[in-house]
C-alpha cells in the first residue's frame, strides 16, 4: 500500500508523536509498504517520501510551526490517508482523502486543549477556548473511517479502536553500560512543558537530598526549572536517540508527574530497559503502570511520591515482561489490519474493525 501520514508534529522538533511516526514508518516500510510523511517545513532536510508544507514559526508554542499551504495536486497517489493531528496538515490529509474518495484513519495523540492553559495568559480565556475546541475536534474525528488511540479512554465523544502506539522492544532493552554505577539516580525524560509538571520532580528532589536526579529534555519551561532546581538535580537537553537505552538502564527509578500523556512512551521505554516507573495515579498511567512495573501516587501528594520512589528502590520487578504487550510489532499487525479493513470497506467488502484486538493474545507477533 501507499500510505500517507499527515502530521503537524515532525522533525526537527522532538516529541512522542515525531518518534512514533518515524517508528511506524520504518516498520511499515519493512513490511513492504510505501509511507509518505506530509509535515510542516522547518530546519530539517527532507528525505525520500518526506513532503514539507510551507509554514511559519508558532508564537504560541516555540519549536513548533504553523503550516500554511500545500496544493493537494502536488501530493502523490495514495491508497490510505492516516492523519496524526487536527491542525492544518491533518485537515489537508482529510481533504485529500475526501477529494480522492480514499479511506481515512486518524490517530489521537495529544489532548490539545491542555496546551491552551500553558500558552494563554488568562485562565478564563484558556478554559473558554478549551470548551469551544473539543466539540470542534469531535466533529472532525467523526469524519474518519477509523479513529485510534493508545488507551481505552480518550476525552473525545467518538468511537475509537484501542491501538497503543507501541515501543521498539529490540531497541529499548537493558544496556551493559552504566553511566551512574556508584550513585542512586532518579531520572526523567521528556518535554519540559507545563503539562508535564516537572516542577513536582524538583519538589521530590528537595525532599530526597540523598539521591541524585537527572532530567533529560527541553522545552518552554527549561529556564524556569533550571533556576529553581536544587543542587542534586542535573538538567540536560535531549539525548541522542541511541543513548536513551543507556540512560534508562543506568537510572534506578524513572519518575513522571505528567497529567496530560496519552500513553507515556518514555515510561514504557524505561520499563523495557528494566527500570521501574513512578507515575501519577491518572490516565494513562492508571492503566499502564502497576505492581509489575512501578508505583503510582496521587498528583501533588509529595509524601506519597516519596514513598513510591522508596518502594521501587527496594523491590525487584520484571518490568520488561510487563510491557511486552506494547511491542510495536503487535501494533503494526493491528494497524495493517485496520488499513486492509478500511480499504475493503471502500470496495464494498467490509472487514470488521473491533476495539478488542489488543487484549487478544492471538494477535501477538512472534519474537
Amino acid at each position: 500500500m501507499k500510505i500517507g501520514f499527515f502530521t503537524d508534529s515532525y522533525f526537527p522538533e522532538i516529541d512522542g508523536v515525531t518518534y512514533t511516526i518515524k517508528l511506524w514508518r520504518e516498520e511499515l516500510e519493512r513490511d513492504g509498504h510505501e509511507v509518505y510523511v506530509v509535515y510542516p517545513d522547518g530546519d530539517y532536510e527532507p528525505g525520500e517520501r518526506e513532503l514539507p508544507v510551507k509554514s511559519v514559526s508558532n508564537p504560541f508554542y516555540p519549536g513548533y510551526r504553523i503550516p500554511l499551504l500545500r496544493r493537494p495536486s502536488t501530493l502523490p497517489d495514495l491508497d490510505v490517508v492516516h492523519c496524526h493531528g487536527p491542525a492544518p496538515v491533518g485537515i489537508l490529509g482529510r481533504y485529500y482523502a475526501r477529494k480522492h474518495d480514499l479511506p481515512a484513519v486518524y490517530t489521537h495523540h495529544t489532548p490539545l486543549e491542555e496546551y491552551f492553559h500553558q500558552n494563554v495568559k488568562f485562565e478564563s480565556v484558556a478554559a473558554a477556548l478549551s470548551k469551544l475546541y473539543v466539540p470542534m475536534e469531535n466533529a472532525f474525528l467523526r469524519s474518519f473511517d477509523v479513529v485510534t488511540a493508545s488507551t481505552s479512554r480518550i476525552e473525545r465523544d467518538v468511537e475509537h479502536v484501542q491501538l497503543p502506539v507501541g515501543i521498539d522492544m529490540d531497541f529499548f532493552q537493558p544496556a551493559a553500560e552504566d553511566w551512574y554505577p556508584d550513585r542512586t539516580v532518579i531520572g526523567y525524560s521528556g518535554r519540559l512543558s507545563m503539562e508535564k509538571n516537572v516542577h513536582e520532580i524538583l519538589r521530590l528532589a528537595e525532599d530526597l537530598p540523598e539521591y541524585d536526579f537527572v532530567v533529560v529534555g527541553d522545552g518552554p519551561y527549561r529556564d524556569s526549572l533550571e533556576r529553581n532546581a536544587p543542587d542534586n538535580v542535573e538538567i540536560r537537553g535531549f539525548l541522542p536517540r541511541e543513548e536513551l537505552p543507556i540512560f534508562y538502564s543506568s537510572i534506578d527509578v524513572f519518575v513522571t508527574a505528567s497529567t496530560a500523556d496519552t500513553l507515556g512512551l518514555s515510561t514504557l521505554e524505561a520499563n523495557a530497559c528494566g527500570t521501574p516507573v513512578v507515575a501519577t495515579d491518572a490516565a494513562p498511567f492508571d492503566k499502564t503502570i502497576g505492581p509489575d512495573n512501578g508505583e503510582r501516587f496521587a498528583y501533588g501528594d509529595l509524601e506519597a511520591m516519596v514513598a513510591a520512589v522508596e518502594t521501587c528502590l527496594r523491590t525487584d520487578r520484571d518490568t520488561r515482561a510487563a510491557v511486552e504487550r506494547y511491542d510495536v510489532r503487535r501494533t503494526m499487525d493491528n494497524l495493517e489490519h485496520i488499513y486492509r479493513s478500511v480499504r475493503s470497506s471502500a470496495t464494498g467488502t467490509p472487514t470488521e474493525v473491533t476495539d478488542d484486538w489488543f487484549s487478544d493474545e492471538s494477535h501477538r507477533s512472534p519474537k
